[in-house]
């Protein structure tokens, strides 16, 4: 069954802290529970990082689940093995809050997250390489699934899987326990046309990003050589629904439903909340996938209780 989900970062930003520093943790949780009515949300900074259980009791106090958390692998600069053992404390948590999803992207070299760096400059991989990267992130997917949680690897700006070429070929060097987590704002802010990458690796989406663009900033921050910070705060990202985005939602949820899709789709947009209320832009963003959901006949839930 389809669950509608959302990420913290629309009120405080997990890369710059400082944006949203000021809003309180219980009116992130009071807007994304009880006054939008999201089912569940993803991992943040103001959550508790390490007491697994204290995370399930803080959002079950106001109606949401668990969804997942952001993972980063180091494989390019340590072996699987340390990987397994670095997952640790993040697996038990995705566990005890019966997660089904890791997300996981490559930041050993990533630029995504320095203010002083052009996202133009960000790491690529040569083909060997790529090839190499994705027999290492087949070989820890494999691990996750015997411990009953499938690896999701998010495509980024800033990372080395970040234009539709490089999700194929990462797709193509890597095996069936690696599944995809689709965005569809990455897929479009890096070059690709969200509706075919999606169609091509629609039998391995395990998670799904609605993000929407503003394409007049998104090719800003490559003409003018801008961080990928510098794009979030100029508002390069929003979401489904807004008129000054660029993504159409419905051939993606199309795609989903002819395919069985029955994950999470959850709206990770992030942007300046002073400049842009998260309460306002976040209900559009929901309204407008359920809406989208019904027309397309994507099996959607009601939202339940949490159990506190």
């Amino acid at each position: 069954m389809i669950k509608f989900g959302t990420n913290p970062i629309a009120w405080a930003n997990d890369d710059d802290q400082s944006i949203g520093a000021d809003i309180p943790t219980a009116r992130i949780l009071e807007e994304a529970g009880r006054l939008i009515g999201f089912d569940g949300i993803e991992n943040g900074h103001r959550w508790p990082q390490d007491d697994a259980e204290a995370l399930r009791a803080l959002l079950a106090g106001y109606g949401l689940a668990f969804i997942s958390g952001w993972y980063s692998t180091e494989l390019l600069t340590r072996s699987v093995e340390a990987e397994i053992e670095a997952v640790q404390p993040h697996l038990a948590k995705l566990k005890h809050n019966g997660c089904k999803v890791c997300i996981v992207c490559e930041c050993s070299n990533t630029v995504h997250g320095r203010p002083d760096v052009p996202v133009n400059d960000r790491p690529k991989l040569s083909a060997a390489e790529m090839s190499a990267f994705g027999a290492k992130m087949e070989a820890f997917a494999a691990y996750l699934a015997t411990q009953g949680i499938r690896l999701a690897y998010h495509h980024h700006m800033g990372t080395v899987v970040e234009s539709p070429a490089e999700i194929d070929a990462f797709m193509a060097a890597t095996g069936p326990a690696t599944h995809l987590l689709f965005d569809a704002g990455h897929c479009t802010f890096g070059g690709g046309n969200p509706e075919e990458v999606l169609a091509r690796h629609i039998t391995r989406v395990a998670h799904f990003h609605a993000k929407n663009i503003r394409p007049e900033i998104t090719a800003k921050v490559r003409a003018e050589n801008l961080s990928f910070l510098q794009g979030v705060l100029a508002g390069a990202f929003t979401v489904p629904g807004d008129q000054e985005g660029a993504v159409d939602f419905t051939p993606l949820l199309t795609i989903l439903a002819q395919n069985g899709y029955d994950g999470w789709i959850v709206i990770e947009a992030e942007q300046d909340p002073h400049i842009r209320n998260p309460l306002l832009y976040q209900t559009l963003g929901l309204h407008t996938l359920k809406r989208i959901a019904n027309e397309v006949g994507l099996t959607n839930t009601q939202k339940q209780p949490v159990e506190a």
